[in-house]
Protein backbone atom coordinates (compact mmCIF):
# COMPACT_ATOMS: atom_id res chain seq x y z
CA UNK A 1 0.00 0.00 0.00
CA UNK A 2 2.87 2.04 0.21
CA UNK A 3 2.79 2.18 3.77
CA UNK A 4 6.44 2.94 5.66
CA UNK A 5 7.21 -0.42 6.94
CA UNK A 6 7.22 1.66 11.04
CA UNK A 7 4.19 2.85 9.73
CA UNK A 8 2.49 0.18 9.08
CA UNK A 9 4.28 -2.24 12.53
CA UNK A 10 2.79 0.30 14.55
CA UNK A 11 -0.71 0.25 13.15
CA UNK A 12 -0.85 -3.41 13.49
CA UNK A 13 0.07 -3.29 17.16
CA UNK A 14 3.56 -5.18 16.51
CA UNK A 15 6.66 -3.73 18.22
CA UNK A 16 8.87 -3.43 15.05
CA UNK A 17 8.19 -4.44 11.19
CA UNK A 18 8.30 -7.90 10.06
CA UNK A 19 9.03 -9.88 7.21
CA UNK A 20 6.53 -9.95 4.49
CA UNK A 21 5.93 -13.68 3.28
CA UNK A 22 5.36 -13.70 -0.74
CA UNK A 23 3.97 -16.66 -0.98
CA UNK A 24 -0.26 -17.01 -0.88
CA UNK A 25 -1.62 -17.63 2.57
CA UNK A 26 -2.22 -21.51 2.70
CA UNK A 27 -5.65 -21.56 3.82
CA UNK A 28 -9.03 -20.23 1.96
CA UNK A 29 -9.44 -18.36 5.64
CA UNK A 30 -5.82 -16.29 5.15
CA UNK A 31 -6.37 -15.91 1.62
CA UNK A 32 -10.32 -14.14 2.15
CA UNK A 33 -9.33 -12.86 5.27
CA UNK A 34 -12.25 -15.03 7.10
CA UNK A 35 -12.54 -16.51 10.64
CA UNK A 36 -11.94 -20.09 10.12
CA UNK A 37 -15.31 -21.51 11.10
CA UNK A 38 -16.70 -19.09 8.37
CA UNK A 39 -14.79 -19.97 5.55
CA UNK A 40 -15.23 -23.91 6.70
CA UNK A 41 -18.44 -23.09 6.06
CA UNK A 42 -18.41 -21.48 3.08
CA UNK A 43 -15.89 -24.46 1.88
CA UNK A 44 -19.53 -26.58 2.45
CA UNK A 45 -21.49 -24.78 0.88
CA UNK A 46 -20.37 -23.83 -2.19
CA UNK A 47 -17.54 -26.62 -2.95
CA UNK A 48 -15.48 -25.54 -5.91
CA UNK A 49 -17.20 -21.79 -6.22
CA UNK A 50 -15.99 -21.06 -2.77
CA UNK A 51 -12.73 -19.06 -3.54
CA UNK A 52 -14.44 -17.37 -5.98
CA UNK A 53 -17.50 -16.08 -3.63
CA UNK A 54 -15.15 -15.67 -0.74
CA UNK A 55 -12.74 -13.26 -3.18
CA UNK A 56 -16.15 -11.17 -4.13
CA UNK A 57 -16.74 -10.61 0.03
CA UNK A 58 -13.79 -8.51 -0.01
CA UNK A 59 -15.21 -5.86 -3.04
CA UNK A 60 -17.61 -3.79 -1.95
CA UNK A 61 -21.07 -3.74 -3.72
CA UNK A 62 -22.10 -1.52 -6.05
CA UNK A 63 -25.12 1.08 -4.52
CA UNK A 64 -28.31 0.08 -6.63
CA UNK A 65 -31.57 2.13 -6.82
CA UNK A 66 -35.55 0.16 -7.40
CA UNK A 67 -37.10 2.81 -9.08
CA UNK A 68 -41.16 3.62 -7.94
CA UNK A 69 -42.53 2.47 -10.98
CA UNK A 70 -45.81 3.97 -9.78
CA UNK A 71 -44.23 7.59 -10.43
CA UNK A 72 -41.52 7.38 -12.76
CA UNK A 73 -40.15 4.71 -15.39
CA UNK A 74 -36.69 3.21 -15.46
CA UNK A 75 -35.45 5.52 -18.49
CA UNK A 76 -36.65 8.72 -16.78
CA UNK A 77 -35.71 7.96 -13.70
CA UNK A 78 -31.90 7.83 -14.85
CA UNK A 79 -32.32 11.23 -16.70
CA UNK A 80 -34.05 12.75 -13.53
CA UNK A 81 -30.94 11.44 -11.80
CA UNK A 82 -28.45 12.90 -14.40
CA UNK A 83 -29.84 16.17 -14.27
CA UNK A 84 -28.62 16.19 -9.99
CA UNK A 85 -25.53 15.09 -11.19
CA UNK A 86 -25.60 11.22 -10.90
CA UNK A 87 -24.80 8.92 -13.34
CA UNK A 88 -26.63 5.77 -13.70
CA UNK A 89 -26.19 2.46 -15.73
CA UNK A 90 -29.76 -0.31 -16.06
CA UNK A 91 -29.41 -3.49 -13.71
CA UNK A 92 -28.64 -6.67 -15.48
CA UNK A 93 -31.24 -8.73 -13.95
CA UNK A 94 -34.08 -6.77 -12.57
CA UNK A 95 -35.69 -4.34 -14.76
CA UNK A 96 -36.42 -2.09 -11.77
CA UNK A 97 -32.77 -1.50 -11.05
CA UNK A 98 -30.17 1.25 -11.43
CA UNK A 99 -26.52 0.99 -10.22
CA UNK A 100 -24.76 4.29 -9.39
CA UNK A 101 -21.75 4.92 -11.43
CA UNK A 102 -18.60 7.03 -10.46
CA UNK A 103 -18.08 8.28 -6.90
CA UNK A 104 -21.19 8.16 -4.21
CA UNK A 105 -23.61 10.56 -4.04
CA UNK A 106 -25.34 11.93 -1.31
CA UNK A 107 -28.10 9.98 -1.92
CA UNK A 108 -30.56 11.40 0.74
CA UNK A 109 -29.84 14.88 -0.37
CA UNK A 110 -31.67 14.32 -3.79
CA UNK A 111 -34.79 15.80 -4.34
CA UNK A 112 -35.66 12.57 -6.54
CA UNK A 113 -35.40 10.55 -3.49
CA UNK A 114 -37.56 13.19 -1.30
CA UNK A 115 -40.06 12.91 -4.18
CA UNK A 116 -40.26 9.17 -3.70
CA UNK A 117 -38.87 8.15 -7.01
CA UNK A 118 -36.76 4.99 -5.52
CA UNK A 119 -35.37 3.04 -3.08
CA UNK A 120 -31.87 2.15 -2.39
CA UNK A 121 -32.14 -1.61 -2.64
CA UNK A 122 -29.62 -4.51 -3.88
CA UNK A 123 -30.53 -6.02 -7.47
CA UNK A 124 -30.85 -9.58 -5.79
CA UNK A 125 -33.41 -8.29 -3.00
CA UNK A 126 -35.29 -6.64 -5.72
CA UNK A 127 -35.20 -9.91 -7.77
CA UNK A 128 -36.79 -11.52 -4.38
CA UNK A 129 -39.59 -9.18 -4.59
CA UNK A 130 -40.58 -9.90 -8.33
CA UNK A 131 -40.79 -13.57 -7.42
CA UNK A 132 -43.81 -12.39 -5.57
CA UNK A 133 -45.26 -12.24 -9.02
CA UNK A 134 -48.23 -9.42 -6.50
CA UNK A 135 -50.71 -8.17 -9.11
CA UNK A 136 -53.53 -5.41 -9.03
CA UNK A 137 -56.24 -6.33 -7.28
CA UNK A 138 -54.82 -9.59 -5.07
CA UNK A 139 -54.68 -9.83 -1.42
CA UNK A 140 -50.85 -9.91 -0.53
CA UNK A 141 -48.77 -10.33 3.49
CA UNK A 142 -45.66 -9.55 3.57
CA UNK A 143 -44.66 -11.45 7.10
CA UNK A 144 -41.49 -9.99 7.58
CA UNK A 145 -41.55 -6.23 6.07
CA UNK A 146 -38.56 -4.63 8.38
CA UNK A 147 -39.13 -1.32 7.45
CA UNK A 148 -41.07 -1.53 4.09
CA UNK A 149 -38.48 -2.15 1.21
CA UNK A 150 -39.98 -4.96 -0.57
CA UNK A 151 -43.49 -4.10 0.70
CA UNK A 152 -42.83 -1.37 -1.23
CA UNK A 153 -42.26 -2.95 -3.83
CA UNK A 154 -45.13 -5.11 -3.84
CA UNK A 155 -47.38 -2.61 -3.65
CA UNK A 156 -45.69 -0.47 -6.76
CA UNK A 157 -46.52 -4.42 -8.52
CA UNK A 158 -49.94 -3.86 -7.62
CA UNK A 159 -50.32 -0.69 -8.59
CA UNK A 160 -51.64 0.14 -5.30
CA UNK A 161 -54.48 -1.82 -5.37
CA UNK A 162 -55.51 -4.07 -3.49
CA UNK A 163 -55.30 -4.75 0.25
CA UNK A 164 -51.35 -5.19 1.36
CA UNK A 165 -50.28 -6.46 4.63
CA UNK A 166 -47.51 -6.00 6.22
CA UNK A 167 -46.39 -7.32 9.67
CA UNK A 168 -43.20 -8.19 11.49
CA UNK A 169 -42.06 -9.86 14.55
CA UNK A 170 -39.94 -6.65 15.43
CA UNK A 171 -43.06 -3.67 15.97
CA UNK A 172 -40.91 -1.03 16.47
CA UNK A 173 -39.62 -1.39 12.38
CA UNK A 174 -42.98 -0.85 11.19
CA UNK A 175 -43.03 2.45 12.09
CA UNK A 176 -40.79 3.78 9.27
CA UNK A 177 -43.01 1.93 6.87
CA UNK A 178 -45.60 4.39 6.94
CA UNK A 179 -43.74 6.97 6.38
CA UNK A 180 -42.10 5.52 3.51
CA UNK A 181 -45.53 4.33 2.17
CA UNK A 182 -46.58 8.28 2.25
CA UNK A 183 -43.26 9.52 0.58
CA UNK A 184 -44.04 6.24 -2.40
CA UNK A 185 -47.52 7.34 -3.07
CA UNK A 186 -48.76 3.88 -1.83
CA UNK A 187 -52.32 4.04 0.43
CA UNK A 188 -53.33 -0.03 0.41
CA UNK A 189 -50.58 -0.76 2.85
CA UNK A 190 -52.37 -1.77 6.03
CA UNK A 191 -50.17 -2.68 9.08
CA UNK A 192 -50.26 -5.52 11.54
CA UNK A 193 -49.51 -4.85 15.48
CA UNK A 194 -50.32 -8.87 16.07
CA UNK A 195 -49.33 -12.37 13.95
CA UNK A 196 -51.94 -12.42 11.67
CA UNK A 197 -54.21 -15.14 11.90
CA UNK A 198 -57.13 -16.54 10.04
CA UNK A 199 -56.07 -15.47 6.47
CA UNK A 200 -56.94 -16.48 3.04
CA UNK A 201 -54.70 -14.26 0.59
CA UNK A 202 -53.16 -15.02 -2.75
CA UNK A 203 -49.42 -14.62 -1.99
CA UNK A 204 -47.47 -14.27 0.72
CA UNK A 205 -43.57 -13.45 1.26
CA UNK A 206 -41.89 -14.25 4.15
CA UNK A 207 -38.07 -12.74 4.20
CA UNK A 208 -37.26 -13.95 7.34
CA UNK A 209 -34.42 -12.68 9.88
CA UNK A 210 -31.73 -14.70 9.05
CA UNK A 211 -27.52 -15.17 9.46
CA UNK A 212 -27.09 -13.05 6.69
CA UNK A 213 -23.77 -14.08 5.43
CA UNK A 214 -25.00 -13.13 1.64
CA UNK A 215 -24.30 -9.41 2.46
CA UNK A 216 -20.98 -9.25 4.29
CA UNK A 217 -19.79 -7.32 1.44
CA UNK A 218 -21.53 -4.51 2.90
CA UNK A 219 -19.35 -4.28 6.04
CA UNK A 220 -15.89 -5.24 6.31
CA UNK A 221 -16.24 -6.17 10.27
CA UNK A 222 -19.35 -8.20 9.98
CA UNK A 223 -17.72 -11.35 9.48
CA UNK A 224 -15.56 -10.82 12.66
CA UNK A 225 -18.46 -9.77 14.90
CA UNK A 226 -20.33 -13.41 14.25
CA UNK A 227 -20.20 -16.87 15.87
CA UNK A 228 -20.76 -20.42 15.16
CA UNK A 229 -24.07 -20.34 16.72
CA UNK A 230 -25.46 -18.07 14.41
CA UNK A 231 -26.05 -21.06 11.87
CA UNK A 232 -28.47 -22.62 13.89
CA UNK A 233 -29.84 -19.46 15.53
CA UNK A 234 -32.85 -18.15 13.61
CA UNK A 235 -34.05 -21.84 12.93
CA UNK A 236 -36.80 -21.89 15.46
CA UNK A 237 -38.26 -18.75 14.22
CA UNK A 238 -38.11 -19.49 10.44
CA UNK A 239 -39.68 -22.82 11.42
CA UNK A 240 -42.32 -20.96 12.80
CA UNK A 241 -42.82 -17.90 10.42
CA UNK A 242 -42.73 -20.75 7.61
CA UNK A 243 -45.83 -22.77 9.13
CA UNK A 244 -47.14 -19.03 9.78
CA UNK A 245 -47.36 -18.12 6.52
CA UNK A 246 -48.34 -21.28 5.01
CA UNK A 247 -51.71 -21.16 7.31
CA UNK A 248 -52.44 -17.90 5.29
CA UNK A 249 -52.12 -18.71 1.91
CA UNK A 250 -55.49 -19.18 -0.04
CA UNK A 251 -55.68 -22.68 -1.96
CA UNK A 252 -53.96 -21.93 -5.24
CA UNK A 253 -52.22 -19.37 -3.31
CA UNK A 254 -48.17 -18.76 -3.14
CA UNK A 255 -46.09 -18.72 -0.83
CA UNK A 256 -42.40 -17.23 -1.46
CA UNK A 257 -39.58 -18.01 1.20
CA UNK A 258 -36.23 -15.92 1.47
CA UNK A 259 -33.12 -15.38 3.22
CA UNK A 260 -29.88 -13.06 2.24
CA UNK A 261 -27.80 -16.28 3.82
CA UNK A 262 -25.58 -18.71 2.52
CA UNK A 263 -26.60 -21.70 4.48
CA UNK A 264 -28.69 -25.49 4.04
CA UNK A 265 -29.69 -25.29 7.63
CA UNK A 266 -31.48 -22.02 6.95
CA UNK A 267 -32.59 -22.37 3.49
CA UNK A 268 -33.03 -25.70 1.76
CA UNK A 269 -33.46 -28.09 4.75
CA UNK A 270 -35.94 -25.39 6.07
CA UNK A 271 -38.43 -25.76 3.08
CA UNK A 272 -37.78 -29.36 3.00
CA UNK A 273 -39.19 -29.91 6.43
CA UNK A 274 -42.08 -27.54 4.98
CA UNK A 275 -43.20 -29.43 2.47
CA UNK A 276 -42.76 -32.42 4.37
CA UNK A 277 -45.47 -30.96 6.80
CA UNK A 278 -47.77 -29.56 4.23
CA UNK A 279 -47.79 -31.85 1.37
CA UNK A 280 -50.57 -29.44 0.16
CA UNK A 281 -47.69 -27.37 -0.78
CA UNK A 282 -45.01 -27.95 -4.01
CA UNK A 283 -42.15 -26.57 -5.29
CA UNK A 284 -42.48 -24.53 -8.32
CA UNK A 285 -39.81 -23.07 -10.59
CA UNK A 286 -39.03 -19.30 -9.64
CA UNK A 287 -39.87 -16.76 -12.05
CA UNK A 288 -41.40 -18.49 -14.86
CA UNK A 289 -41.20 -16.95 -18.32
CA UNK A 290 -38.74 -14.30 -17.38
CA UNK A 291 -36.36 -15.70 -14.66
CA UNK A 292 -32.75 -16.72 -16.39
CA UNK A 293 -31.47 -20.48 -15.41
CA UNK A 294 -28.23 -18.59 -14.17
CA UNK A 295 -30.57 -17.84 -11.12
CA UNK A 296 -31.90 -20.92 -10.60
CA UNK A 297 -29.98 -24.33 -8.57
CA UNK A 298 -31.77 -27.08 -7.90
CA UNK A 299 -35.00 -25.55 -8.12
CA UNK A 300 -34.23 -22.79 -6.04
CA UNK A 301 -33.79 -19.36 -6.84
CA UNK A 302 -29.93 -18.54 -6.19
CA UNK A 303 -28.03 -15.24 -6.96
CA UNK A 304 -24.50 -14.27 -5.45
CA UNK A 305 -21.56 -11.63 -5.57
CA UNK A 306 -19.45 -13.92 -8.02
CA UNK A 307 -22.46 -14.97 -10.09
CA UNK A 308 -24.59 -12.16 -10.72
CA UNK A 309 -22.93 -9.30 -8.66
CA UNK A 310 -25.35 -8.86 -6.49
CA UNK A 311 -25.35 -9.68 -2.46
CA UNK A 312 -26.30 -13.90 -1.88
CA UNK A 313 -30.05 -14.46 -1.74
CA UNK A 314 -31.97 -17.78 -1.62
CA UNK A 315 -35.64 -17.71 -2.14
CA UNK A 316 -38.47 -21.42 -2.63
CA UNK A 317 -41.30 -20.50 -4.44
CA UNK A 318 -43.96 -22.79 -3.13
CA UNK A 319 -47.57 -22.91 -4.20
CA UNK A 320 -50.53 -24.37 -2.42
CA UNK A 321 -52.98 -26.68 -4.07
CA UNK A 322 -56.14 -25.70 -5.31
Amino acid sequence: MGIPPHEAAAWSGVDAPVELVPDAPPSLALRASLPDWLAHHFAHEWGPEAEDFCAHLNVPGPITLRVNRLRISREDLASRLRSEGVQTRPGLWSPWALHIEGERPNLYGLKALQEGLFEVQDEGSQLLGLLVEARPGETVLDLCAGAGGKTLQLGAAMENQGPLLAYDPDAGRLDRLLQRCSRAGLSQVQVLRAPPGGLSVDRVLVDAPCSELGSLRRGPDLRFLKAPAVLEEFVPLQRELLALAGAQVRPGGRLVYATCTVNRAENQERVAEFLRQRPDFRLTRPGAGWLPDACLQDGFFLCAPHRQGTDAFFAAVLERSG
